[in-house]
């Protein structure tokens, strides 16, 4: 499993979405896989790059918090959940995401994407 967490050093939020992701990974019973990082800084990377805004995770190159038409940009990255928007998704949710594309490998099913 690779995975990457995309941010934009302007935006706070990818610290968050950095520690969350390590507890998250400890909970799947996966904290031995490696977070890749990859900055983002200009809107010619983010414009080659897909990106969303800041923070993004991507599990073996797939962003599980995809939303369709969402913009390109290196704008802060807001996700739902239970609580509200917040800058990062929580554990729960981002143990889920690791979950579910762990899942995905082993059975080698399809990868589609989940819109939020």
């Amino acid at each position: 499993m690779i995975v990457t967490l995309r941010y934009s050093s302007d935006c706070p939020n990818w610290r968050t979405m950095e520690q969350r992701l390590k507890d998250a990974l400890r909970a799947a019973g996966l904290d031995t896989v490696p977070i890749n990082y990859e900055r983002v800084e200009t809107h010619d990377e983010a414009e080659r790059l897909g990106f969303i805004g800041s923070p993004t995770v991507l599990i073996d190159g797939r962003d599980p918090f995809a939303c369709p038409g969402a913009p390109i940009g290196l704008a802060c990255r807001l996700y739902p959940t239970q609580a509200g928007l917040a800058g990062s998704p929580t554990i729960e949710q981002l143990t889920e995401a690791v979950r579910v594309e762990q899942g995905r490998v082993k059975t080698g099913g399809p990868r589609g994407g989940q819109a939020f």
